[in-house]
């Protein structure tokens, strides 16, 4: 992302809100249902331990945010407006340490890039994102089409070159993806070009030999630099909800992945998922995408973030 991304755009929550609408409306929804009664009693703070779990926020998450209501509210009454602000203000304290604006291109020179995650999740189109960002703010990326099982895969990075006016990196389909890679870096540093961004095969996280491969391909890259790759960027689909989970566990096992990008939350209830992957891992945040345009790759903003999951205003 360039320098203007690092900054808070203008309508940017609207942006949001609006994005995670389906995600926060089934929160709200959520909590308004257990709200019939207003007394916050045992039987009530159990509900919604139960509610919020249900909505992918994860159970850690939702007994924090029992526990901070029973703290100051215990048999008095209470509004789901009540809950919605102590829910945002829990997912707000979990985030913000973990909020890492990404910034490419920078200290290292090729700044080596790989992007995993499995078929479906976005990372081809995010790397895109991220190289047209860097583009136009001056830096100079090399995209790379590491996926060389389909031609499709090829044939969009190609695409993404274009719209980013960077050059790519490819072979014939079929071909060795650790000695493109190699290769790739290699150019890099003869064009003293800022960075090298590695698209990888979507894998499956039960596929052991694909993930065997990924490996494959840290090996190769780490005989041209010994440090790399300097970051490791999961992308996650936000619609698989608690699934994100056991895929960031097998990409972590395989890969140090040094920081995560969840895309796709304009079109799923299960943004929660979010929270709880943070919750578990500790991965940097970077970026969410919240659409299919060009600026649709938002930097990750925690407080926001927090409430527009819980479905309030921005304030």
């Amino acid at each position: 992302m360039n320098d203007g991304d690092k900054k808070k755009t203008p309508g940017f929550f609207s942006r949001l809100a609006t994005g995670l609408r389906r995600s926060s409306s089934g929160i709200a929804d959520s909590v308004t249902s257990v709200f019939t009664r207003k007394k916050l009693d045992s039987e009530t703070l159990e509900q919604l331990e139960d509610a919020l779990i249900a909505a992918d926020l994860g159970a850690p998450i939702a007994r924090r945010v029992t526990d901070r209501l029973a703290k100051d509210r215990f048999e008095k009454e209470v509004s789901d407006e009540e809950v919605r602000t102590a829910l945002a203000e829990t997912i707000a304290e979990t985030l913000l340490p973990l909020q890492a604006p990404l910034d490419i291109g920078g200290s290292e020179r090729p700044e080596i890039v790989l992007f995993v995650g499995v078929n479906g999740s976005g990372k081809t189109t995010t790397l895109g994102k991220i190289a047209a960002g860097m583009t136009r703010s001056g830096k100079s990326p090399l995209l790379v089409a590491c996926d060389t099982f389909r031609a499709a895969a090829i044939e969009q990075i190609e695409v993404w070159g274009e719209r980013a006016n960077a050059p790519v990196e490819r072979r014939d389909l079929g071909a060795d993806a650790a000695g493109l890679a190699f290769d790739a870096i290699q150019r890099a540093k003869r064009e003293n070009l800022d960075a090298v961004l590695i698209d990888t095969a979507g894998r499956l996280q039960n596929r052991s030999e694909l993930m065997d491969e990924l490996r494959k391909i840290v090996r190769v890259i780490r005989k041209v630099d010994e440090t790399a790759p300097h970051k490791v960027i999961l992308v996650l689909d936000g619609t698989v909800g608690s699934n994100a989970i056991s895929q960031a566990e097998a990409f972590l096992e395989a890969s140090s992945v040094s920081g995560l990008i969840m895309t796709k939350l304009d079109g799923t209830a299960k943004g929660g998922a979010l929270v709880q992957v943070a919750e578990k891992f500790g991965l940097p945040i970077h970026a969410i995408g919240i659409g299919e345009g060009m600026d649709d790759l938002q930097t990750f903003e925690a407080r926001a973030f927090a409430r527009a999951l819980s479905g309030l205003e921005e304030n």
